[in-house]
């Protein structure tokens, strides 16, 4: 055999050796994860059901649902251990200060200048800037788009139509 007939199955074989660690260390990693949970930690479930941790066993969690509701799960079906900060502001809307992080759109916050020059941007800025094209007869774009409709053809009333 030449190695070009065994160059296709050795690709394959690494192939599938690189997946099969990737996924080893996914599970690893997930392992921690629930292995690191403790009371009082928030969790969201494979289900996507968001809960406190109340007491962690060897297999099982169980969970704080809302006020009486205690719920035995497996560990695996732990699917994500939060942040305080992310677990209040998905369950209970609390939003920490993000002031700190915003970020702003535009450039605006790179150059802000004194007031003066601030004002009189400001000024030009409350007028609105026309951005249409300008047709050559500018004394027709001054009247009302009403006044030429009735102009160009006179309005059918009582049923009538331009059906045939």
């Amino acid at each position: 055999m030449s190695l070009v007939t065994l160059l296709p199955f050795i690709v394959l074989i690494g192939a599938m050796f690189l997946m099969t660690r990737s996924a080893k260390k996914k599970q690893q990693q997930a392992a921690q994860m629930r292995n690191e949970m403790q009371p009082g930690s928030g969790v969201r479930t494979i289900g996507g059901m968001y809960a406190t941790v109340k007491e962690v066993n060897e297999d099982t969690v169980l969970l704080d649902a809302g006020p009486g509701v205690d719920l035995l799960f497996a560990k695996n079906a732990i699917g994500a251990v939060l942040t305080d900060d992310e677990y209040n502001r998905i369950v209970h809307g609390i939003e920490h200060d993000l002031k700190s992080d915003i970020i702003p759109d535009d450039a605006s916050s790179l150059t802000e200048t004194d007031g003066s020059d601030a004002d009189a941007s400001a000024a030009s800025d409350d007028k609105p800037i026309d951005l249409g094209k300008k047709d050559a007869d500018d004394d027709a774009a001054d009247e009302p788009a009403e006044a030429k409709a009735d102009d160009a053809e006179p309005k059918k009333t009582d049923g009538e139509s331009d059906a045939k």
